[in-house]
């Protein structure tokens, strides 16, 4: 019996490629400006999945795909409230266009951390229980997300500011990303047998409570507990 089945094999062979890609695009700047070597990256993620699920005739991939999509531009307006009005997110120039203060390629970006998130909690859940897969969700989020923050400063991409800092991850958000994988996760396993529409007002919910929880923790944390 195989470790692994057909759908997982295919989701570890993508990333693992792209992850090679992505260490050879930022490794050999062919072009200088470090945010049109993200917006590519993240333009060649955006193409792969679709066109690989087509490929293999796997609907879900593509359904999963296009919520984590649909997300990833919605999050462009929690980071603009936290880059423009709390003042404690920095995009620095790179050379990519701008959505607000938001550099453009975020507004694909997020699509891969919530893929993988989202697959590996429906993995747990189909291989084990519906706790194992939130449990799974809110490690890999952690993971995932507090690894961006701690590493992706040094290309340079988003750094913190005017925050309490563990290394370069800021404090206050580090439980609204795992509530944003948890809500990614839950409001997914209430559309992926609806019509693609409903994907829309379910990402917009959770981009909703994603930017509330921002907000909260960074008034608990940083006006309340710490001062």
């Amino acid at each position: 019996m195989d470790i692994l089945q057909d759908n997982e094999k295919d989701a570890l062979m993508i990333h693992c490629v792209f992850a090679v890609l992505c260490i050879i695009v930022l490794a050999t700047p062919v072009i200088p400006e470090i945010g049109v070597r993200l917006l590519a990256l993240v333009i060649i993620y955006n193409l792969i999945m679709p066109l690989w699920g087509l490929i293999r005739k796997d609907a879900n991939l593509i359904n999963l795909w296009l919520f984590a999509l649909i997300l990833s531009m919605l999050q462009v307006f929690p980071d603009w409230f936290l880059s423009q009005q709390l003042n404690v997110l920095v995009f620095p120039d790179d050379g990519c266009f701008r959505i607000g203060t938001v550099s453009g390629y975020m507004a694909g970006l997020w699509a891969i951390p919530i893929f993988i998130i989202v697959f590996i909690g429906e993995r747990f859940y189909v291989r084990y229980s519906k706790r194992a897969a939130y449990a799974a969700v809110a490690l890999v989020s952690l993971i995932i997300f507090a690894g961006s923050e701690q590493t992706l400063w040094m290309l340079p991409s988003w750094h913190a500011e005017n925050v309490r800092m563990i290394g370069h991850v800021a404090v206050y958000i580090i439980v609204p990303e795992i509530l944003l994988g948890l809500a990614a996760y839950f409001a997914y396993q209430h559309v992926t047998r609806l019509s693609h529409w409903y994907k829309f007002p379910a990402a917009f919910s959770v981009m909703l409570f994603y930017l509330g929880s921002a907000a909260f923790f960074y008034f608990l944390i940083e006006q309340i507990i710490i001062q």
